[in-house]
């Protein structure tokens, strides 16, 4: 059997790694360690499996064991800290989760190149989350040296996507067998195994560099994404930082809501877990309350058919903890014991993936209210994945319920320069108009708060923070047309009730200003 992945070809027949044309030099061992891995890659792969089938049972220390994976991962262009192909679920096991196309063909004999042989290659299959490759930029500009700065940026670009542990992305060194090629997008898919391709070109003039991208799905050849950055050609390095962070926090919403789409088309009897997930994430966005029920209900059937989802896990934490905080829960009880279940379910899965930690951040800072721990594993999310939207929006969250205003702020300016058009950007206003309050920046606050209805006028919160912000100015009647309005969203809305959903703890002016409006107590 031989198994192609990537640039990759593992043959158990002739026992044999190539790396394209060239033998790789591994030890019988990690040689056994992949095929297993691979051949396996439909499932994860205990400790004990491994010991069984590698070293037949006998004693192995965690050294050992640590040693070989790190010299597989070595082998085959992988890492510990990316694991783009073999991926540690803690206290799980591990999992081959790199692309995979078989090809059989008689021991002994070897597998001639397409090139020679004239068939083409068959399709990899795509991988069960989105994929996506980043191809080497145009240079345009016919500048020898803009041709380093064009890789440089695609690699950035590259690094980047890849920190987004929900996305599988092409390593550099495959996407870049096709640079200065004319390619065909459909080609570069099937080739690859992704479903998503970003191109783009590079041109200076007058001191400028004009970058182009466009996002572009290669199964279908649609378009999904394309716009333009110039920028002033002073710092070449700084400058790929800066174009990388554009490029990313624009696509990686476009590339969700393109897989929500797809998940909201597929027939309710072909879903998959993750499909399950996709379609709850709308009904998490608007958060009324009919929308997070039946979120809640996707998430729960999701982990039923994967219970080692721990992203989705996350996202649990996170309905129940809004079912509480806005005041849709009939049990909260209920509601918050099943929330803390999931936080704790998903850091066991894996407490190293930043978007479950700043999930499980912000989820526990309501639910649990551990202050310093809340703050360290939302720092670790923004450090693990500097380029996330939710990330920083959730630090944002949890520092603002620490009572650290101004970090709350710094965190959620970040998160709106890095997405703009993010459809929680709602929430991110409604956490600085709560911030601008304890600072005493009524002004601010309300600002904040119409930009946060400007985005969702459904939700309550929103109206909290202007009418509490108004009732600090005393714009008295102002006020109290806000509370009305707030109240029909929220009929029950009670201060004592509030106060008691948590994370209130520090929001001694907002409460103050709900009690000026005359809200009920």
């Amino acid at each position: 059997m031989r198994y192609q992945f990537e640039e990759y070809a593992l043959d158990t027949d002739l026992r044999e790694l190539r790396h394209g044309a060239d033998v790789v030099s591994i030890a019988p061992q990690v040689f056994d360690l992949l095929d297993y891995l691979i051949s396996n890659r439909d499932r994860v792969v205990s400790k004990d499996d491994l010991i069984n089938a590698i070293w037949s049972g006998r004693s192995v220390s965690d050294a050992a064991l640590t040693t070989r994976l790190n010299v597989a991962r070595t082998a085959i262009g992988d890492t510990g800290d990316v694991q783009r192909l073999i991926k540690t679920l803690p206290r799980r096991g591990f999992r081959f989760v790199g692309a995979v196309r078989e090809a059989g063909h008689p021991s002994g004999t070897a597998t001639i190149p397409d090139e020679r042989s004239g068939s083409a290659n068959p399709a990899l299959a795509l991988p069960d989350k989105p994929s996506i490759a980043v191809l080497p930029f145009q240079n345009m500009s016919g500048d020898p040296e803009q041709e380093y700065f064009a890789d440089g940026m695609v690699e950035e670009i590259t690094i980047a996507l890849s920190r987004f542990k929900w996305l599988f992305v092409i390593a550099r060194n495959s996407s870049f067998t096709f640079k200065g090629q004319a390619v065909d997008i459909k080609e570069v898919g099937r080739k690859l195994g992704v479903r998503y391709v970003l191109e783009g070109s590079v041109r200076k003039a007058s001191g400028k560099v004009r970058i182009a991208g466009q996002l572009i799905d290669a199964v279908t050849n649609t378009h999904i994404w394309a716009d333009t950055f110039e920028r002033d050609l002073t710092d070449i390095f700084a400058l790929q930082d800066e174009v990388a962070i554009a490029v990313v926090s624009a696509i990686q919403p476009k590339l969700l809501q393109e897989e929500i789409s797809m998940a909201a088309r597929r027939p309710p009897d072909d879903l998959r877990a993750y499909d399950l997930f996709l379609r709850a994430m709308p009904h998490l966005y608007r958060a009324t309350r009919e929308g997070l029920a039946e979120g809640i209900r996707l998430i729960h059937r999701a982990l039923e058919l994967d219970p080692g989802l721990g992203f989705v896990a996350s996202i649990g934490s996170l309905c129940h903890s809004l079912n509480v905080t806005l005041g849709y829960s009939t049990d909260p009880h209920l509601d918050r014991k099943e929330a803390i279940r999931l936080i704790r379910l998903a850091l066991s899965i894996d407490d190293g993936d930043p978007g479950i930690l700043g999930n499980v951040a912000v989820a526990s800072a309501f639910m649990i209210g551990d202050p310093q721990g809340e703050m360290e594993m939302a720092d670790r999310s923004v450090a693990l994945n500097p380029n996330s939207f939710d990330g920083w929006l959730h630090r944002g969250w949890v520092y603002r319920i620490a009572g650290k205003p101004e970090e709350a702020i710094r965190s959620f300016t970040r998160a709106n320069r890095l997405s703009p058009v993010d459809p929680l950007l709602h929430r991110s206003f409604i956490g600085m108009a709560m911030a601008y309050i304890e600072l005493e920046r009524f002004e601010d606050a309300i600002e904040a708060a119409k930009r946060s209805l400007r985005q969702n006028p459904t939700h309550s919160a929103g109206h909290r923070c202007l009418l509490c912000a108004l009732a600090h100015l005393g714009r008295d009647k102002e006020a109290r047309d806000v509370a009305a309005q707030m109240l029909e969203l929220d009929p029950a809305f009670t201060i004592s009730g509030y106060i008691a959903r948590g994370g209130q703890a520090n929001a001694k002016l907002l409460i103050e200003g709900f009690r000026k409006a005359g809200l009920p107590e």
